[in-house]
C-alpha cells in the first residue's frame, strides 16, 4: 500500500518552519493559545490512498489491497491506521472503477468514517492525481509557501546498471542512495500544480511524487529516515509477513467494556494509563451497542467489567457477536472477564460456582477459537490503591493478550 499525505496550510507566521505532525486542536482549544501545551497540528491534513492496482506482481487473482487477513481486507487495516490519527480529516481512497462497489462495502462493513472513494486511473500517477483533484473539489483553501517531505530507508541490496545487451555496466555506491518510501507529505498547491504541469510520459511511466514536486514546482523535499518496519506489500511472499505483523499489532490494543458501572469507569481511567506504559492502547466504552459496535469490528481483545460473581451474560453477548462477525476464524480473539469484587468478600481465587461457570463458558468459547480468561480484583478504596491495582491488572491482561496461553483458559486469576 502506498500513501501521499496532503497538508493544506492556512495563514500563519512561521512559513519557513517545516510542518510537523502534532496533536490537532479543535473548537475552543484553537481560540486560546495558552491552552496549547505540547505539540499540535494547526492545519488540515488529508490523505490520498492509491489502491487501484491490479496486484500483478503478487501473481494473485485478487488485488493485494483486497486480500483478506484474519477475515478483513488489507486496505481496511491501512485505513484504520490513518483513522486513529486525530488530526487527519479526510482519507481519499482511489480504486479502480470496477472495485468502487467493493470498496464502499468494505467501508460500510468495517464502519470507516473518514473515507471518500474516487475512481482511479490507468497508472499510479493518474490515480493519485484523481485523488488530489477530488480533495480540491471539497473547497480546500489555498496553501502557503510550498513544503514537502518523504520517508526513506537505506538500500539493502547493491544497485547495478546494465547494458542494453544485459551485461553489467557499473554498480552504484550504495551509501550514497536511499530507497524512497511512503508516506510522503505535500502542501496541497505543490502536489496539485505538479500534476497540472507534468507530461503524458510522467503520467504513464513515472512513479515518484517527490520528483514531480522538484521538477515542476522547484520544491526540494526534506528526506526523513523511516523505521525498519516501513515497507509495503509487493510480492506474494510479503503477504505472509504482513499477516505476521498484523497479528502482532492486534496484541497491542484492547477494548474495556465498563457496563456503565462507576467502578468500571474508574478502572478504565487508571488502566488506560497503565496500558500506555506498556505501549498498548486501551479503548474504553460503556457497551458494544449503537456506534460502539465498531469496536467489535476493529478490536480482537475485550475486557468485560462485572460486579456480579454469577453473571456472565455480558461475556456471552460478546461471544455471540464475535461469532456472528466471523472474527476469530484464523487468529483467536481474547475476552477477559474482569470481576470487581466487594471489599468485604474474601480474597480467594473464586467461589466454586463462579469458577465452574467460567470454565464451562471458556470451553464453549474455545470451540469458536475465542480464549476466555478471568481476573478478579477487590475494588480499591482510594486513588493510590486504584493505581497500584490497575498496574497489576494491566500486567496480567497484557500477558494474557500477548501470549494467548491456552493453559490459562477458564481460570480466574487474582490481581
Amino acid at each position: 500500500m502506498e500513501v501521499s499525505s496532503v497538508y493544506v496550510q492556512g495563514d500563519g507566521s512561521e512559513h519557513d518552519r517545516p510542518a510537523q505532525p502534532r496533536a490537532f486542536l479543535t473548537g475552543e482549544d484553537r481560540k486560546s493559545d495558552h491552552l496549547r501545551v505540547g505539540p499540535y497540528v494547526d492545519f488540515p491534513v488529508s490523505v490520498v490512498l492509491p489502491a487501484g492496482g491490479s496486484g500483478e506482481r503478487t501473481g494473485l487473482q485478487t488485488p493485494k489491497q483486497f486480500c483478506p487477513f484474519l477475515g478483513r481486507p488489507l486496505i481496511s487495516y491501512t485505513i484504520e491506521s490513518f483513522e486513529r490519527v486525530s488530526w487527519i480529516q479526510t482519507i481519499m481512497v482511489v480504486v479502480a472503477k470496477e472495485n468502487i462497489g467493493l470498496m464502499k462495502d468494505i467501508i460500510q462493513q468495517f464502519q470507516h468514517n473518514k473515507v471518500r472513494v474516487v475512481p482511479g486511473g490507468s497508472t499510479r500517477h493518474r490515480s493519485i492525481c484523481n485523488g488530489v483533484v477530488a480533495l480540491g473539489e471539497e473547497g480546500r483553501p489555498a496553501a502557503d509557501k510550498p513544503k514537502a517531505a518523504g520517508a526513506i530507508r537505506p538500500l539493502v541490496s547493491t544497485v547495478i546498471a546494465t547494458t542494453s545487451e544485459g551485461y553489467l555496466d557499473h554498480s552504484l555506491e550504495r551509501a550514497k542512495y536511499r530507497a524512497s518510501e511512503m508516506p510522503q507529505g505535500f502542501t496541497y498547491d505543490v502536489i496539485y500544480q505538479a500534476y497540472q504541469k507534468c507530461t503524458e510520459s510522467d503520467f504513464e511511466f513515472g512513479t515518484e511524487c517527490l520528483h514531480l514536486a522538484l521538477q515542476y514546482c522547484g520544491t526540494n523535499a526534506k528526506l526523513i529516515d523511516g523505521p525498519p518496519t516501513l515497507w509495503k506489500v509487493t510480492y506474494k511472499r510479503d503477504l505472509a509477513a504482513a499477516e505476521s505483523i498484523i497479528k502482532e499489532t492486534l496484541s497491542q490494543s484492547a477494548c474495556l467494556i465498563t457496563g456503565g458501572l462507576e467502578a468500571g469507569v474508574t478502572l478504565g481511567k487508571f488502566l488506560q494509563k497503565a496500558f500506555g506504559s506498556l505501549d498498548m492502547e486501551l479503548n474504553v466504552t460503556p457497551n458494544l451497542m449503537g456506534d460502539n459496535v465498531r469496536y467489535l469490528l476493529k478490536d480482537w481483545n475485550f475486557i468485560q467489567v462485572s460486579v456480579s460473581p454469577s453473571c456472565l451474560s455480558e461475556v456471552e453477548a460478546i461471544l455471540t457477536a464475535l461469532q456472528a462477525e466471523n472474527r476469530a476464524l484464523l487468529n483467536p480473539a481474547v475476552i477477559i472477564w474482569m470481576y470487581l469484587s466487594g471489599t468485604d468478600e474474601p480474597s480467594t481465587s473464586g467461589r466454586p460456582a463462579e469458577s465452574a461457570a467460567l470454565i464451562s463458558l471458556a470451553s464453549t468459547a474455545k470451540l469458536r477459537n475465542i480464549l476466555l480468561y478471568g481476573i478478579r480484583l477487590h475494588q480499591p478504596e482510594d486513588t493510590e490503591q486504584w493505581e497500584r491495582s490497575a498496574s497489576r491488572v494491566a500486567d496480567i491482561a497484557s500477558a494474557l493478550i500477548r501470549d494467548r496461553n491456552p493453559a490459562l483458559v477458564g481460570q480466574l486469576l487474582q490481581a
